[in-house]
């Protein structure tokens, strides 16, 4: 033994690339926040037993106008104030005031513009402002740009206390919604999309206190829980669908469209509800020939509601399937010029599969129905509701489909704070969706994460990190922050790092822990790290918050008697190491190296044992790491 030693020894030292200066790299290992937890968010990343979350109810009556395109109604918020303290105010989003001219977002819009450009002759005219707690009421508020202040006469209790808060309000409903709502004029008529469409509760939490950021553009929402009942008005020859469950069925859809709503609930395939050739055709469409009819929908515990509305759809269905036995159903909303040529004809087949995959591998959809809305805008979600690109067909209304459903769980259910940590929705989205892509229809579309853009992008001396707020990051980067390179990072958690098993149990676990609360980023950490047993600082602080890469490399290969000495280097942030040895007679076999290897330095020397002549050592065989330097993943030996 003590033979053997020595002889390691000296080929060790005989090694002159082998000898380098002593460095330590345990700083990249440490934690880079402060991660240890209290008793309402704890260190294993769940909701404490102190967690607490406010929530409002709403009930809702607007009527649309489609000769003014307007909005006119009023709300009603019933606010729960479940937090240790009493508030004497409540912060309430007005997100058309976006639509004025003079807005914090039309002021901070790059001149050259981006995706996230709106109309400018919009805005809120709010009245009849009542807050109501206990027996006193006031009509005191302060509008600043896209945030309402209500104030009381006293404060809201804490730890169950509750107020009314009531108003008036109209706009006019923008063409343009910033790619989120608006306005699209087909020949049957046009389709309203709307979305952000009444005042909304900021969330209030233990982080930060009034999450009241103003309403930009790129950053969507954070919004708290709650139950809602609203109705919508619109002239008798449109049809809407919306959030929830429609409560007044018999009164707006003849009996012809209610017992095919009823045959789509039964049914696999899709359902006609109006057919192609029965758009505009109100005889057979609506229940009556004039005049108004008002729609009439409740959903529960969500954070928001959406609805559109037309006379130029054409309107489809089918079951969803659900775990342990509960049904939903999918719908479709789309014009005749979105129909045909693997087009809109298939969304409800999409939508079906895209809710079922989901429910099945991460958590049940809650909702009653899903609905996909062919509209102006390319690709926005809201809860149950989803609005897609009217022009959409084939694999690009299948991707843009199935992401925005894969919102309803993130951050849907799962509500996470859009406008500060966007990775968070869309690139946990964006990499579910990669799995969804492959199961659907075994395979019929591509599913790509794009490992070549990524490592092109992490070379780019202008990113920046995930971390970048969506308000903040260039218009150029703003892909790869939010939705790309998260998800990228995530599948190589699952493919590389912690393998499938341990990565499903702990991705279901956050969700179920997280379903209907409001997690942080650190929560997320902790609960992914407690639950694969695996400590992960190292990955979450480099590609998540920094601009650091990946860059292992094979440096050289010693023969020492029939083994080899195998010198690897590791010029980027700390990752574990898989390679394959190629042998002359053919064979190969694989090696892994654990992240641990680089606590002591940036160079490892493994010794890889055989009796048979090495041919070539290749990093990352499988291409699943984003590695900047393919140059120095393979070594052949000569």
């Amino acid at each position: 033994m003590l033979k053997n030693i020595t002889f390691l020894f000296v080929c060790f030292v005989s090694i002159s690339h082998a000898q380098v200066p002593f460095q330590n790299n345990q700083h990249k290992f440490d934690d880079f926040t402060y991660r240890q937890g209290d008793n309402q968010r704890t260190a294993s990343g769940n909701p404490g037993p102190d967690y607490w979350q406010n929530g409002a109810d709403y009930v809702l009556a607007v009527e649309l106008d489609d000769v003014n395109n307007t909005i006119t109604g009023n709300v009603t918020i019933t606010y729960h104030n479940n937090s240790p303290e009493p508030l004497n105010f409540v912060w309430i989003h007005l997100e058309q005031n976006r639509y004025k001219n003079d807005s914090r977002g039309a002021l901070t819009t790059p001149i050259q513009g981006y995706r996230f450009d709106g109309d400018l002759d919009g805005g809120y005219t709010i009245s009849n402002v009542s807050a109501i707690n206990g027996r006193t009421n006031s009509s005191k508020y302060l509008i600043t740009d896209t945030r309402m202040q209500v104030f009381f006469e006293e404060p809201i209790t804490p730890k169950g206390g509750k107020a009314t808060i009531s108003m008036n309000f109209s706009y006019k409903i923008p063409g343009k919604g910033l790619d989120r709502m608006g306005r699209l004029d087909v020949e049957k008529g046009t389709i309203f999309s709307m979305a952000q469409w009444y005042p909304r509760v900021a969330v209030f939490d233990n982080v930060i206190g009034w999450n009241s950021e103003p309403y930009l553009g790129a950053g969507e929402f954070y919004l708290g829980y709650g139950d809602f009942d609203y109705k919508v008005t619109v002239p008798f020859d449109h049809i809407v669908v919306g959030s929830g469950a429609l409560q007044n069925e018999k009164e707006v859809l003849p009996v012809t469209l209610q017992n095919r709503m009823r045959q789509a609930e039964k049914s696999d395939k899709t359902v006609h509800i109006i057919k192609p050739e029965e758009v505009g055709n109100t005889q057979i469409t609506r229940p009556k020939q004039s005049g108004k009819l008002t729609w009439h929908f409740k959903m529960e515990n969500t954070r928001d509601i959406a609805f559109a509305s037309s006379k130029a759809f054409i309107w489809d269905a089918a079951r969803i399937n659900l775990p342990d036995g509960k049904k939903a159903i999918a719908q479709s909303a789309y014009p005749p010029e979105s129909n045909g040529d693997n087009g809109w004809e298939r969304s409800t087949e999409y939508t079906k599969a895209s809710i079922e995959f989901y429910s099945n591998k991460w958590y049940p959809y809650p909702y009653p129905a899903a609905v996909n809305v062919a509209s102006n805008v390319g690709g926005m979600e809201y809860p149950g509701v989803s609005f897609c690109g009217y022009n959409r067909k084939g694999a690009r209304l299948w991707g843009v489909t199935d992401h925005e459903w894969g919102h309803m769980w993130y951050p849907m259910i799962v509500g996470s704070n859009e406008k500060k940590h966007v990775w968070m929705d869309e690139g946990f989205n964006s990499f579910i969706n990669y799995y969804s892509t492959k199961a659907f229809n075994n395979g019929e579309y591509p599913a790509r994460l794009g490992r070549e853009a990524i490592v092109a992008y992490n070379q780019n001396p202008n990113r920046e990190p995930i971390s970048t707020h969506p308000d903040i990051v260039q218009s150029s980067n703003l892909g790869m922050t939010a939705y790309f390179k998260p998800a990228y990072g995530l599948f190589m958690l699952r493919e590389y790092i912690l393998g499938p098993e341990r990565f499903d149990n702990a991705f279901k676990s956050y969700t179920e822990a997280w379903a209907y609360k409001h997690p942080q980023p650190n929560d997320f950490f902790n609960h992914m790290e407690n639950v694969s047993g695996e400590d992960l600082n190292w990955f979450w602080k480099h590609w998540f918050y920094s601009n650091d890469n990946i860059d292992l490399g094979i440096e050289a290969i010693d023969a020492v008697g029939s083994d080899y000495l195998l010198t690897f280097v590791n010029k980027g942030f700390p990752f574990p190491l898989k390679f394959e040895a190629t042998y002359e007679d053919g064979s190969k076999e694989r090696k892994e190296l654990p992240v641990e290897v680089w606590q002591r330095g940036n160079r490892w020397i493994y010794l890889l044992k055989t009796d048979k002549k090495l041919k070539q050592i290749q990093i990352d065989p499988d291409k699943i790491t984003a590695d900047i330097n393919p140059a120095n993943d393979v070594f052949n030996l000569e």
